[in-house]
């Protein structure tokens, strides 16, 4: 009778190991389809700088590596010896929420260049790789002498990439020789950051797109400034930390006690960010040309 007893308990616990493994599998495979969904959130509203109160900003229209046809947003620095500061967003929403990052970089006179992604009111979808050649497309565009302002040497550019954009951010300071590096908010890669959000989930697997910027940034031979809030959700600092450890020198952070995800920009960061780029060698600039 317990053998009997002992066998029926076998079989209905094997099926239900069996049911939560076909589960679990479905579950794993449906992220695995849906991840650029849950990784990507763009606005698909075309940005109109007027409207978001940049209205210095005018559209460069660039072609990139595959074909896309991609829109960023660019207006030339005031003077010969101001920095052009290329900026990188992060995930969700599109360039228009982030005008008050930018305002103050048009204040003082520096160069903007906001990269236009594909999917975010843009041809396309998002993708690492397809984010990189936007990027370098756009880079590529106002370095050329044909570009307003006569052309950017790359020693007058500062790459500036906000979550998941320092890793578009970090992957560009690998390919061009910029006067820095400013990084808000990043992570060591997505699959790090997925990895300690979800620990049952095989995210190292699932994921094709990783941003894996702890095995770029020690090829980043640049000045380096790292901004995190310290009350992180989204991306604990302790990834910030470990990004920061690993660059090379010179560098400098912030660490916001008070801030998290989202509000790490303030009056305060501000200034930072600005008194960084005012320091950094104008020679280059300068010098170009004579």
């Amino acid at each position: 009778m317990k053998a009997l007893v002992r066998k029926h308990f076998y079989r209905r616990a094997g099926g239900w190991i069996l049911t939560l493994a076909l589960v679990y599998g479905v579950f794993i495979g449906s992220l695995f389809v849906m991840q650029k969904s849950l990784m990507y959130f763009p606005d698909q509203a075309r940005f109109v700088p007027a409207e978001w109160a940049l209205p210095e900003l005018q559209p460069l229209e660039v072609t990139a590596e595959d074909g896309l046809r991609i829109t960023s947003w660019y207006r030339p620095a005031q003077a010969r010896d101001k920095m052009t500061i290329v900026f990188f967003q992060g995930n969700a929403g599109h360039l228009g929420y982030r005008n008050y990052k930018v305002r103050p970089w048009l204040d003082a006179g520096y160069g903007v260049l906001m990269v236009g992604y594909r999917g975010f009111g843009n041809p396309g979808s998002p993708s690492e790789e397809g984010l990189y050649m936007d990027a370098q497309a756009a880079i590529d565009a106002i370095k050329a002498k044909t570009a307003p302002g006569g052309g950017v040497p790359e020693a007058g550019i500062v790459f500036y990439g906000e979550s998941m954009g320092t890793g578009v951010a970090v992957q560009m300071a690998t390919e061009y020789n910029a006067a820095a590096l400013i990084l808000e908010s990043p992570y060591t890669s997505i699959p790090d950051v997925g990895a300690d959000r979800y620990p049952l989930v095989p995210v190292r697997w699932l994921l094709r797109d990783k941003y894996d910027s702890l095995a770029k940034i020690g090829n980043v031979h640049m000045p380096l400034l790292l901004l995190h809030g310290e009350l992180d959700e989204v991306v604990p600092v302790k990834f910030g930390k470990k990004l920061f450890a690993a660059a090379n020198e010179p560098k400098q952070s912030y660490w916001a006690p008070d801030a998290g995800h989202n509000n790490v920009y303030n009056l305060k960061v501000q200034q930072i960010i600005l008194n960084f780029i005012a320091d950094l060698p104008t020679d280059p600039l300068l010098n170009r040309g004579s």
